[in-house]
């Protein structure tokens, strides 16, 4: 991976989660000023909404160190496999959220549930996403046993030579 590849990609998830903080900070600060009026149910949504970045933070924190790895070269490691688990667990969570607010919002479209559906397929989607990343994380299991195959390899041919 390039320098420069890395640099966006960590200049993204600074961004990234800068604005989540920021999110976070407005719905706190509305939480404690700011009184319901009754139109839709805003405390439990802000609340969503906190733990909604929270599980973004985790996924950036995640991403953050395996980026590091791989600039290191040590993604190839048993070590890797907690920050990949770390992200399928931030985007279930992130899935759980969506179908609460899903959840939340259903009462009000009554008249038109298409657009429950088409949330709750969102939700689905989301969890699509996790299962990907649970695949990718198959694959790096698959490369991390045979980099410790070569490794075993290599120090037999060391011992010959």
């Amino acid at each position: 991976m390039g320098k420069l590849t890395v640099r966006a990609l960590r200049a993204v998830l600074v961004v990234v989660l800068g604005g989540t903080v920021f999110v976070q900070a407005l719905m706190m600060w509305a939480l404690a000023t700011d009184p319901e009026d009754g139109s839709l149910p805003l405390t439990p949504l802000r609340v969503i909404t906190i733990l909604g970045m929270v599980s973004a933070q985790v996924a950036l924190v995640c991403v953050w160190r395996l980026v590091t790895m791989v600039r290191r070269g040590t993604v190839f490691s048993h070590a890797a496999f907690r920050y990949v688990d770390g992200v399928v667990g931030a985007i279930v969570a992130a899935a759980l959220v969506w179908f609460a607010v899903t959840v939340l919002n259903a009462p009000g479209q009554r008249d038109d549930p298409g657009v429950t559906v088409i949330m709750g397929g969102i939700g689905v989607a989301i969890l699509g996403v996790a299962l990907i990343v649970l695949v990718l994380r198959m694959l790096l299991a698959q490369a991390v046993t045979r980099d410790v195959e070569a490794a075993q390899m290599q120090a037999e041919l060391d011992e010959v030579i």
